[in-house]
């Protein structure tokens, strides 16, 4: 039997080359190979955007649409909607019950966004739980197959304590997932820090020329290469960052930095061709897709009628082994 995977991003709105090399450009390849669902996490997305949720139904179209520009095929993976399959929420509540409050709070992922995200109030249960609900996904479609970068092990790893303590309660009804390593190029931010909608620092999957053309320019350099001849330093550099991603011959541009061969302006012209090349498909074929929303909805739609199968199958074995 094939592996089964479960994997889903926040509803937040359009994604960036930080989503592309970090995890879609690997969807691409698992759908060939695994059963596939891939979830718009719309319940994930309350758990910072939970004061304004007018954008959370527009956010997912543009997502889905991100996804089916870089080539996920709603025919070969299952393409839904988190809150329309209700039986997230329910697993979610049951785990919480038995979710001991110190394992959330050593989260590392907690930890950071708490001191990185200062413009709202993360205090509120939703987000110190996300954990559980991202447990509670995974366990739903008794995915054995998670693919994860190193930075969201820790989260892999509260699933299966989670996992079995359950099973140590009610029996071995969950299964432990393992995870899949995703050998990722590190995507910098323009301004150095990790590429984030949160932070303001995002080069959008299908970004027209002229607004590529503005992000690469205000992309942090080295302060210490002021005139065209002075040495440069590529390591910290988010310009160089890009090249070692997309220039062929990064080795030989590193070298120019550092002799003061090249200019800091040369490198980001350069830099803006290549990444144009790389998005002027993705920019036209995005156009296409989401011009028409009523195939956006049909996809979802019938992703969650699969998905709800699945589920209903999960929760009623999770029902049985809880006496209800």
């Amino acid at each position: 039997m094939k592996k089964r995977v479960l994997s889903g991003m926040r509803a937040t709105g359009r994604l960036h080359l930080g989503h592309y090399f970090g995890a879609l450009k690997n969807w691409v390849v698992l759908q060939d190979e695994c059963d596939c669902y891939y979830m718009s996490s719309d319940w994930h997305a309350l758990t910072t955007d939970y004061a304004d949720t007018s954008k959370i139904d527009e956010n997912t179209l543009e997502m889905v649409a991100d996804w089916i520009t870089v080539g996920i095929d709603p025919q070969k993976a299952v393409i839904f909607k988190q809150s329309m399959v209700t039986q997230h929420s329910e697993l979610f509540l049951i785990l919480s019950m038995i979710s001991p409050l110190g394992w959330l709070e050593r989260c590392p992922t907690y930890k950071d966004q708490i001191k990185e995200i200062k413009n709202k109030d993360l205090n509120n249960y939703g987000f110190l739980g996300y954990p559980v609900l991202m447990a509670a996904d995974i366990l739903l479609y008794k995915a054995d197959t998670v693919p994860v970068g190193e930075d969201q092990l820790s989260h892999l790893e509260f699933t299966r304590e989670i996992t079995r303590r359950f099973n140590n309660f009610y029996g071995d009804v969950l299964i432990e997932p393992k995870e899949q390593l995703t050998k990722s190029a590190r995507v910098p931010g323009l301004d150095g820090r990790k590429m984030s909608k949160s932070y303001g620092n995002s080069i959008f999957l299908g970004e027209e020329d002229d607004v590529l053309k503005e992000k690469v320019r205000n992309m942090f350099t080295d302060p210490l290469k002021i005139r065209k001849d002075d040495p440069g330093h590529p390591d910290g550099c988010v310009a160089f960052a890009f090249h070692e991603i997309f220039n062929k011959e990064y080795k030989k541009r590193e070298e120019e930095c550092k002799n003061g061969s090249m200019s800091c302006v040369a490198c980001k012209k350069q830099l803006t061709e290549m990444l144009s090349e790389f998005m002027k498909p993705l920019t036209e074929k995005r156009k296409a897709v989401i011009s028409d929303k009523t195939y956006l909805r049909n996809v979802i739609n019938t992703g969650n009628q699969k998905a709800k199968e699945t589920a209903q199958k999960t929760m009623l074995e999770i029902r049985q082994a809880l006496k209800f």
